[in-house]
């Protein structure tokens, strides 16, 4: 039992109902009644509040928020998100799903949504464990990842190769796979306007680029994203902790806790290593 009841909220076999209409080959194994989630956004959310679901599943929640009023993230990793929450999301907006609490919120359909897909990583480990660029990006694909990392606007100029984005009105970033010279930068330097200022990305480059032209910035593209991503990541665990206690809470338990064991407490602090949340 459950201090809501299920004649109010619903059950696992409504919700399960509530997903064959869009998916009867696969039905969702662990559904949310949209009754229970109508309760809970009810509870904490209002009209045109922002709803984070980050395990999406059968997209309950984002079709509850569409019926609802509410704005909503939803992030799914699993296949769900092309079998489950896309088709879902559909039928929500186009009026079609009129189950769940569709009758209650008179949902007739509108709105819609925006499906995108996580890109992959921009840099791979080669055989020999060095990160290089992965294969999957294409030259314009490259340019136009380097310029959004930097907070450069990608806008190729259609007469000058080198002004691929823009930052501001004189501040430009350009992005290659080719060895970077000396020369190279000569020629780009021939072609700037005076106060024009340029960010190079590239793989390599000689080591006087760095000091050639004021006005123009070189850097290697693994080592300037090193320090915002991580590699060869297949768990994303999220490091829960106890929230902190007030300074006027007792804990009357506190006095009573044994000292950890040497080994126990060597496995605590392998435990509290800092994560990707940290």
């Amino acid at each position: 039992m459950t201090i809501w009841k299920y004649s109010e909220v619903g059950h696992n076999q409504d919700a399960k109902k509530e997903v064959k209409p869009f998916n009867n080959d696969d039905v969702f194994e662990t559904p949310k009644p949209e009754r229970l989630i109508e309760r809970v956004l009810t509870l904490g959310s209002n009209p045109g509040d922002l709803v984070l679901d980050s395990f999406l599943g059968s997209g309950t929640t984002a079709a509850v928020a569409q019926k609802m009023g509410r704005r909503y993230i939803g992030i799914e990793l699993g296949n769900h998100a092309y079998t489950h929450c896309y088709p879902r999301l559909k039928m929500v907006t186009d009026g079609t799903d009129q189950g769940g609490i569709s009758k209650a919120q008179n949902w007739k359909g509108g709105s819609g949504f925006k499906f995108y897909e996580l890109a992959p990583s921009l840099l791979k480990e080669d055989q020999f464990g060095n990160l290089v660029i992965n294969k999957e990006y294409n030259a314009d694909m490259l340019a136009a990842a380097m310029a959004k990392q930097e907070g450069y606007t990608y806008q190729p100029d259609t007469a000058l190769y080198w002004k691929q984005g823009q930052s501001s009105e004189h501040d430009y970033i350009y992005t290659t796979t080719q060895f970077l010279t000396v020369e190279s930068l000569d020629a780009i330097s021939e072609t700037m306007q005076e106060g024009e200022s340029l960010l190079i990305c590239c793989t390599a480059f000689q080591k006087e680029c760095t000091t050639h032209h004021p006005n123009i910035t070189v850097k290697k593209i693994p080592q300037m994203l090193l320090g915002r991503c991580e590699f060869n990541k297949d768990n994303y665990n999220l490091n829960i902790i106890d929230m902190p206690k007030m300074d006027d809470e007792e804990d009357p338990d506190e006095d009573y806790l044994p000292e950890p064991a040497p080994q126990e407490a060597e496995e605590n602090n392998k435990n509290n290593q800092p994560t990707l949340f940290d």
